[in-house]
Parts: structure tokens; sequence; C-alpha cells
């Protein structure tokens, strides 16, 4: 069964038959729910987004789709390097777990377009500017036509288990102290997401995965990655040990062990819109949402 992943949930049509006839994405513009960001940040108020008239809309437009009665979403865009931001605006991590099926799919997709476009200026072949086109879906250079499409970077991302049903979490040395996840890393040129998993297993803790189930995908727009979940079983748990490099530190954990950890603050979780966190609670069992869900980490 697979995982009922939270960014995964969207009911958002994107319509492409409507990306090149402007002069209809101009009639729905006018008439559309419209998504305000800057930066990485959404216009929001306590209920979730924050819809904006055409007349207050700055920024580049994109088109996002059509919800199932035909209405459509946009977002506008501002690109800012502010470090900085209103109450008001808020980043998806703190926003997603609170957003409906509908408003996750626009979110996400505005998140990962966005950004793709705020770093995809010029032309990769010719280094001239380039332009928006087709709502948004595509940039053309201005120079030698070239177009360019937005990009996703497959990641996979595997809760690592002994025959014992023990779980192995591993700590990066950038995060903040006490926080804990399953291991994950980028798929690399010519590899299948399988042989990704064994390799990563194997970089960042020794561990021999003997089975391996696929447990569901997930876009990770942050800024640009979906990330592909595998449950993996290792032959041996005695002698996996923390590479050094990327992890600094693993733990195995029975499902009493995690509560205990999480509840005496030992242990932070990763936040509940992760593939991560869905993975542990869908392992942990029908009790996670409640006795797991005070400790975990945002950023």
């Amino acid at each position: 069964m697979l995982l009922n992943l939270p960014l995964s949930r969207s009911k958002l049509d994107r319509a492409a038959h409507l990306r090149s006839d402007s002069a209809a994405l101009d009639e729905l513009f006018s008439k559309a729910k419209i998504i305000s960001m800057v930066a990485d940040r959404f216009e929001c108020s306590q209920s979730g987004l924050t819809f904006i008239s055409p007349e207050l809309a700055k920024g580049e437009r994109y088109f996002l789709g059509l919800s199932s009665s035909g209405e459509p979403y946009f977002v506008v865009h501002q690109v800012s390097d502010q470090k900085e931001f209103a109450e008001n605006f808020q980043s998806l991590r703190t926003l997603g777990a609170h957003l409906n099926d509908l408003e996750i799919g626009a979110a996400v997709h505005s998140l990962a377009l966005s950004q793709w476009h705020q770093s995809h200026m010029r032309c990769s072949k010719c280094g001239e500017d380039t332009k928006s086109i087709l709502g948004g879906s595509v940039r053309k250079c201005l120079v030698c036509s070239a177009e360019h499409h937005p990009r996703t970077d497959p990641a996979i991302i595997v809760l690592v288990k002994d025959s014992k049903d023990r779980i192995l979490l591993g700590r990066q040395k950038v995060w903040p102290e006490k926080r804990f996840s399953t291991f994950a890393g980028f798929v690399e040129p010519g590899e299948s997401f399988e042989s990704c998993v064994i390799r990563e297993v194997a970089e960042e803790c020794g561990g021999i995965v003997t089975e391996m189930k696929y447990l569901g995908s997930q876009p990770w727009p942050f800024p640009a990655s979906v990330m592909i979940a595998y449950e993996a079983v290792i032959s041996n748990p005695d002698s996996v040990v923390a590479d050094g490099q990327e992890i600094e530190e693993i733990v195995w954990l029975t499902r009493e062990d995690l509560k205990s950890k999480c509840e005496s603050g030992e242990l932070l979780l990763p936040p509940i819109i992760s593939v991560a966190r869905a993975m542990i609670n869908a392992w942990y069992g029908p009790a996670a949402e409640s006795e797991l869900s005070g400790q975990s980490w945002r950023n």
C-alpha cells in the first residue's frame, strides 16, 4: 500500500492545452484565484493562502491550472533577496500541512515553477536573456530561440530496517542538534532508483540491502526535487556505522525507543509535510500522529 503523502494530494488540473492560447490566459487571469509570492514565501492568512485580485497582482504571472469546477489558478511572483518577511508571508514548510488538496497542488506547483524561473533567467546555450512563454511552462531565449523547460531532480529517500523491525535514523552534520531523519540522496546519471537505494545506504552507513519496497513519491520543491520513497531491509545491522562525512551519527530505534526519545526531547523528527515523517509515522502505527506529534523540526 502506497503512503498518503502530504504534498502529493493535488486536485488541480494543470490544463496544459490552454498554455499556448495567450488570449484565453488573459481572460482566465481576469477572473482567477491568484496566489501572491515574494521569493519563496506565500501571502497567507490564518485560514490558508491569500488570493489577490488581478489589480493587485505584481510580478511575473504563471498559469497553474483549473479546479474541478473550471476555476483558474495563477501565481504572481516577485524576485527578492530579502531575508526577513512579514508574518503574513510564510514558506510551504509551515503552510503545507494546513492546506486543502486543491490549494496544496497550486502551492507546490507555484513554488517549483517560480524557483525555476528565478534561476533560469539566462539561456544555458548562449548565455543571453530568456523570457517566459506558454503561461510560464517554458522559457525562450531572446537571441538563439532555444526553449528551456522546468527540470525536476529525482532523489531516493529510504527507511532502513532490520529483521527485528527496528528502524535506522541518521543525523547530518549540517542539521541542528538532535535532528534525525531517514537516509536520502540524488539519483546519479544512468542510475536506476533501486540502484540508488543500494548505493546510498551503503555509502551513508555501510548497510547491505537485501529487500526493498516502493512506498510512493512526492514533489519536494526546495527547490526542484521529487522524492521517491522506499523501505529497505539490511542484512548487517550490527556492523553499520555513520560515514563520518555526510552522516555523523546513526541510531537503531524500536517503537518504544522512538516514543521515549521524542517525549524527552532527545530526538527531533522531520516535519509533517516530509516523506521522511510519513514513512516513520507509517512504520510506527496509528498512534504516531498523537504520540510523536510534539517533536519535529521545520527547516
